[in-house]
């Protein structure tokens, strides 16, 4: 028996922060970076924008961006964290989102300072195992990938597309040693496993948006700043994280044309004739 009172204060989260959102108005377009801090540096790239602090130190923005009412807000450190957000927003009416992280590089020739376009993720993040079997697949609207391989390649940043790998841990979980060098089965051979699989990089929340977005119908792409590389032990942002901002929010302008091409978000398929069309 369902002894759940849906709908209550105790299953729809922190009531101060879902009044500040909704006070700000945010649009249906939304950029969802970790760290709070990236809010200012998104909001540093539009138009007058205003930025709020919400409860927890979450950060969110709103205003526009080449005419496209977009917004911003923190998701913090790990899937659990993002799953609050995310639920939150999409009850708000956001149907668009992207993930603006930062990430490690499994590979040695790509670089810190460059972009990986995440179009799928393994899911190590340990919290979408409570919304779907493991063999459910935590990948990217296509719309998303393309509205933010385009705004890479048109602002001229170095860029990979392809599949993370996210995971619920930042040390073990990544193939790091934790506390006086502790390391687990996992952590010996993660990092070589995912690497042969042809995985980009390691993060923390990739799976769990796109999961989520995947499950309840909205639309979610990633977008990731290297800032260290796992292979040659090179840690830098070097601009990275400003380019990452600014894809993001390129695409969503993107994202926002194509929908006016087509009459609106989700009315029909997206196709090469809405793109052209709307450039």
């Amino acid at each position: 028996m369902n002894m759940t009172a849906t709908g209550s204060p105790a299953t729809i989260g922190d009531q101060r922060r879902i009044q500040q959102l909704r006070e700000i108005d945010l649009p249906g377009y939304v950029l969802l970076p970790g760290d709070p801090d990236r809010v200012d540096i998104m909001a540093s790239q539009w138009e007058d924008a205003t930025v709020v602090t919400l409860p927890r130190a979450y950060k969110a923005a709103t205003r526009v961006y080449r005419g496209v009412r977009v917004g911003a807000m923190s998701t913090a450190i790990g899937a659990p964290s993002l799953e609050s957000v995310f639920t939150d927003l999409a009850r708000l009416g956001v149907h668009t989102f992207i993930r603006v992280g930062t990430c490690g590089a499994l590979h040695a020739d790509i670089e810190p300072g460059s972009l990986i376009i995440n179009d799928a993720a393994v899911r190590l993040d340990g919290t979408t195992n409570f919304y779907a079997r493991p063999e459910f697949p935590a990948t990217a609207s296509y719309e998303a990938t393309l509205a933010l391989s385009d705004s890479a390649s048109a602002l001229g940043h170095p860029y990979r597309i392809g599949t993370g790998c996210t995971a619920g841990s930042f040390l073990t979980g990544q193939g790091r040693p934790s506390l006086n060098g502790f390391m687990s089965k996992h952590s010996e051979t993660v990092l070589e496993e995912m690497a042969g699989l042809g995985v980009l990089n390691f993060e923390m929340e990739a799976a769990s948006l796109l999961t989520f977005a995947r499950i309840f119908g909205f639309r979610a792409g990633v977008v990731c700043s290297v800032i260290a590389n796992r292979r040659t032990g090179v840690w830098s942002e070097g601009g990275g994280v400003a380019k990452a901002c600014m894809t993001g929010v390129e695409a969503l302008a993107r994202l926002s044309k194509w929908d006016e091409g087509r009459g609106g978000h989700g009315k029909v398929p997206l196709t090469a004739a809405h793109v052209s069309t709307s450039a």
